[in-house]
């Protein structure tokens, strides 16, 4: 069955132990603007970027070194009409050995084409997975956002643009 749902899939030579504490590990790919802990079932954290972007994230799922899954219980986009897009959808990690190697399929379900945030997220979340998270895991150094400092393209642009 075919899915609109974002997906992005890469391949590491590490094990699912290191692939699974990489995901875990959300300062160090996705944003230092992390608050709450990120490494627990029903573990509840929030995410910023300036006055751009605000989300509140629960840890619904974690089986060790195989599937985390976080829950979007709020989210702020200020580039968008519906400020709430991502609200009520699911970002999912799935860890899998193929050929001595680990797979990760991270899919955001819900984030669909229809939404008008889609390009922009797709776009950010090709980055933060398929660059940061897989150098994370691969090197131990992801390219999260620092404090107030965008990490992709598209949050250059709207931080351009806010001002």
């Amino acid at each position: 069955m075919a899915t609109n749902d974002f997906t992005a899939t890469i391949v590491v030579d590490q094990t699912p132990e290191q692939v699974f504490n990489a995901v875990n590990h959300v300062r160090g790919w996705w944003s230092e603007e992390i608050e709450g802990n990120t490494d627990k079932l029903n573990a509840v954290f929030d995410y910023h970027y300036e006055d751009v972007h605000r989300c509140k994230m629960e840890i619904i799922e974690f089986i060790p070194n195989r599937k985390v899954v976080w829950l979007v219980h709020e989210n702020y986009f200020r580039f968008t009409n519906d400020k709430t897009e991502w609200t009520g959808t699911k970002i999912v990690f799935d860890i899998d050995e193929k050929e001595g190697k680990t797979q990760l399929r991270f899919t955001h379900l819900g984030l669909v084409p229809e939404y008008e945030c889609f390009q922009v997220c797709r776009d950010a979340w090709t980055t933060y997975v398929t660059k940061s998270l897989h150098s994370l895991i691969t090197t131990g150094k992801g390219q999260p956002n620092g404090k107030d400092k965008p990490q992709t393209e598209n949050e250059k642009k709207l931080s351009a643009a806010k001002g």
